[in-house]
């Protein structure tokens, strides 16, 4: 039993100041990005130059006429909004064609793809492929379907490619549930996660090496960074095909960044079975694409560990340092969602902070499940995942 103990507390131990060291780095790194933030946002946008607005659909979701809204609504002198669906009657694409026909003064087009080729697993980056042959402009926005914006969103993120070397720019995003406080608890947290985890972890790499991958939700970049990094049908092949787009761009010595513009991305009001499936998708995919960084950010979590403290004073009769010792890794998430939300602007930062430990606590479930196999459900087919992130054929 003591050597159990010992193993118990040093575990506890190790979890506990690798995460409190990694809190440390998120408020140096949200610092960071405030300060670049508050430079930015003062910043005159000069640089207007004409776009094309690239946006895939795949059917239709709770607030989705709103996010095409706020595409229709945007504060710049001179873009193209294009639409991409599978096929005519998707009620994505029909939904796009009435809220444009609200806009008429917006150039808008409406084009289908068809099925994906054998060679495309990732639909998403086909109907970019469609996109992209259709489009009148050399500079590309591109964001999804679940992504609302302000009026100077094209206005900031375009000003991201003002230098010549700069191929791609990609932003954070504040997870957001249309129900607000009446979505389910599982979306809550989902939409937690989304901003604090992966912002997290964003900002801490910008910090350390700079920006060497992209966040494929929203991007501004150069028509020519898709062949740079491979081409369509070589980028087709994978699941995150927006880290490999980055990722290779920065291995050329393409300029590659993170945009201090911040976005919301929807979070649909999913039960918790649904929602758990969705985010281990996302887990496994890390791991392929990324899988020494993805093991090591297993020792970022803090709950999880000082539920073994908290264990180990229970065990060890020393119930109050126990309890302590859980308090401190509650404490120590309260600070790092709390960083990261203020600088990111989130409105509803304190019940976000407030929730932001059992997010923890889930966010470890979901990372030590993504070791449990290699294969996926999306869109009513299942996937393999290949190393590096490729993924196979559907079954």
């Amino acid at each position: 039993m003591s050597l159990l103990l010992q193993i118990l507390f040093w575990v506890a131990m190790c979890g506990t100041v690798t995460s409190t060291i990694y809190c440390l780095m998120v408020v140096a790194a949200a610092v960071r990005f405030g300060v670049q933030k508050r430079r930015e946002d003062r910043a005159e946008t000069t640089f207007l130059p004409a776009l094309s607005v690239l946006k895939p659909l795949h059917g239709t979701e709770r607030g989705l006429e709103r996010n095409i809204e706020s595409f229709f609504e945007q504060d710049y002198p001179e873009f193209e909004l294009l639409f991409c669906a599978r096929h005519e009657s998707d009620e994505g694409l029909q939904l796009a064609r009435r809220v444009g026909a609200r806009y008429p003064h917006v150039e808008a087009r409406y084009v289908t793809c068809g099925e994906p080729a054998p060679n495309f697993h990732n639909a998403k980056v086909y109907s970019l492929a469609k996109l992209d042959s259709v489009a009148k402009y050399e500079l590309f926005v591109t964001s999804d379907a679940d992504v609302r914006v302000t009026k100077d969103y094209l206005r900031r993120m375009v000003q991201n490619l003002k230098d010549p070397r700069m191929g791609l720019a990609s932003c954070v995003y504040l997870g957001t549930t249309d129900a607000g406080r009446r979505a389910g608890f599982s979306s809550q947290l989902d939409a937690v996660g989304k901003s604090v985890e992966m912002t997290s972890g964003v900002l801490v790499a910008d910090m350390l090496e700079g920006t060497k991958f992209a966040l494929g939700v929203s991007m501004a970049l150069r028509k020519e960074s898709f062949q740079k990094a491979g081409g369509f049908e070589e980028l087709g092949q994978f699941y995150a095909d927006d880290f490999v787009l980055g990722n290779r761009l920065a291995a050329q010595g393409v300029g590659v960044r993170m945009a201090t513009h911040v976005i919301r991305l929807m979070v649909q009001d999913s039960p918790f079975r649904l929602s758990f499936r969705n985010q281990l998708r996302w887990m496994q995919s890390t791991r392929r694409s990324r899988p020494l960084g993805h093991l090591g950010s297993g020792l970022t979590f803090a709950v999880p560990f000082g539920l073994l403290g908290l264990i180990w004073g229970l065990l060890s009769g020393h119930v109050l340092l126990g309890l302590m010792w859980l308090a401190a890794m509650v404490l120590n998430r309260w600070l790092q969602a709390g960083a990261i939300l203020r600088v990111m602007g989130d409105e509803g930062w304190i019940r976000g902070m407030l929730l932001y430990p059992l997010r923890d606590l889930l966010g470890c479930a979901l990372w030590l499940g993504s070791y449990g196999g290699d294969k996926f459900y999306y869109r009513g087919k299942i996937y393999t995942l290949k190393g590096g992130g490729r993924v196979e054929e559907p079954q």
